[in-house]
């Protein structure tokens, strides 16, 4: 994995691969605290980003994470810190499939605000062009075929190197103008405790339920051709 570069600006904490100008981190800073897009996706998820241009490095996105469940109504965005916080797990997860050769999104920073409590940043380069599978299967039946050949040797690699995605479904999986296909949102995974089996299980559940509950072509049920992985 690369090196992490850890630096402070203004009560930021920030980690980055690069050697990120005291510029570039107050650029950042301002939009940390602009007002967020809220993204819907078709599986009903939803997500705070900010798309925008880093000086120096180009499109970014940039990920703010958000608490869900029952106790998002008292805390929405902080978190108590123990041991690493929530967005330095993600980027270092990142980087540990990119590096394993699996297509996920260039981390650029993490960054955090707090002792006890925190608030944190993701930011990644953008990949441009793209549409969700979810969405592709419904556009363009063919193409998704096509690109479901390549979530199915995404997802073996994650199960040959027992990483875990929390949140595996059609709407995190993007397709660009390129037919690359990039696997999305890491947050909450990390290495896998039980076997390769257990694994393949918790995938193909979490990825069925998906097609179900939100009425997608059944030809995305295809992924289970990995069950035999």
């Amino acid at each position: 994995m690369s090196t992490t570069h850890p630096k402070t600006y203004n009560s930021y904490h920030f980690g980055s691969p690069l050697n990120i100008a005291d510029q570039q981190l107050k650029q950042l800073i301002r939009f940390f605290n602009l007002p967020k897009n809220s993204v819907n996706s078709p599986l009903g998820g939803r997500t705070s980003i900010t798309v925008t241009r880093l000086q120096g490095i180009g499109s970014v996105v940039i990920k703010y994470y958000r608490r869900g469940g029952v106790i998002r109504y008292l805390i929405k965005k902080r978190y108590l810190k123990c041991g690493k916080t929530r967005c330095q797990i993600e980027y270092e997860l990142l980087q540990k499939v990119r590096s394993l050769g699996i297509n996920a999104p260039e981390p650029v920073a993490f960054a955090y605000r707090g002792r006890l409590f925190y608030q944190c940043w993701l930011v990644t380069r953008e990949i441009q062009d793209h549409q969700t599978l979810a969405q592709l299967s419904r556009s363009n039946e063919e193409q998704a075929r096509m690109a479901l050949k390549a979530v199915i040797k995404q997802v073996s690699m994650l199960i040959k190197n027992k990483i875990f995605h929390a949140d595996l479904h059609p709407g995190n999986v993007i397709v660009d103008n390129q037919n690359q296909v990039y696997l999305l949102d890491f947050d909450k995974g990390g290495v896998f405790p039980g076997d390769k089996n257990a694994l393949k299980t918790r995938y193909l559940r979490r990825w069925n339920r998906a097609i179900q509950k939100h009425g997608l072509p059944e030809m995305l049920s295809e992924v289970n051709a990995f069950k035999s992985l």
